[in-house]
């Protein structure tokens, strides 16, 4: 029996696994690194934790008899794809990833582009003084020493500290509408956002608002795939690309 391991955290991964887990003679396990406390219904079966490294995950792909490994992981989990492609190539698994498109700037947009954390909270001081920061929880420090600036905090789960300090946590999940957007950023008076760019329509919005109110935005460039690795767009396409892979 075909045994597809879907390494998740996204939409798209949960779409993939619900796509797999519908087909007769075909096992699916997806797996979720454990940051966020309710991951949502996943079909299939599900395991929450680290691997402990490639060797951990190549291991656990022999032990599992896995015969396919999908990196379904967020655009910025940049450890755990490494480790994936060295897992694959080290047990002889055929792997794909699947990365939704990168977000791209309109002719009017105010876009900053920036190459780490770091590198947004250099650019945020002449940008404005209240910033939305959608970075995720555990970015926080990199921006702790801007004591000049409000920042507005949105993640699903609280933030870990060090953190700037003033700033508001604000707990929320999208997918966001542009009016909710709209409303947020006239409500807590933003003059700057910072983002991943992480794509899809699930957290799109902000972009489409800031847009409206003429707002500049720092956006954080995905880091590069590991060495020999390529990524597909869509659910369709991994689901070929695991239909042309060795059968067990």
């Amino acid at each position: 029996m075909p045994h597809i391991l879907i390494l998740g955290g996204t939409t798209e991964a949960r779409r993939l696994a619900a796509e797999l887990a519908a087909r007769p003679h075909t096992r699916v396990t997806t797996s979720l690194a454990g940051r966020v406390s309710r991951p949502g219904t996943v079909e299939g079966d599900l395991r929450i934790g680290g691997f402990g490294g490639a060797e951990g995950l190549a291991a656990w792909l022999r032990e599992h008899h896995v015969t396919a490994v999908v990196d379904a992981t967020h655009p910025f989990a940049g450890a755990i794809t490494a480790n994936a492609a060295r897992a694959a190539v080290a047990t002889g698994t055929p792997a794909v990833v699947l990365r939704r498109p990168g977000w791209q700037p309109g002719p009017t947009d105010r876009w900053h582009w920036a190459d780490s954390l770091a590198d947004a909270a250099d650019l945020l001081p002449p940008l404005g003084r209240r910033v939305l920061l959608t970075t995720g929880r555990l970015g926080l420090a990199a921006f702790a020493h801007l004591t000049g600036l409000h920042f507005v905090a949105r993640s699903v789960e609280p933030p870990a500290p060090p953190m700037p300090p003033r700033t508001e946590v604000l707990l929320a999940r999208g997918p966001f509408t542009e009016a909710d957007e709209t409303r947020l950023l006239r409500d807590r008076r933003i003059d700057v956002i910072v983002t991943k760019d992480s794509g899809g329509e699930a957290t799109a919005a902000k972009l489409t608002a800031a847009r409206k109110l003429a707002l500049p935005v720092v956006v954080v460039r995905r880091p590069p795939l590991p060495d020999g690795v390529t990524a597909v767009a869509g659910v369709e396409a991994v689901l070929e690309r695991l239909e042309r892979a060795p059968k067990p």
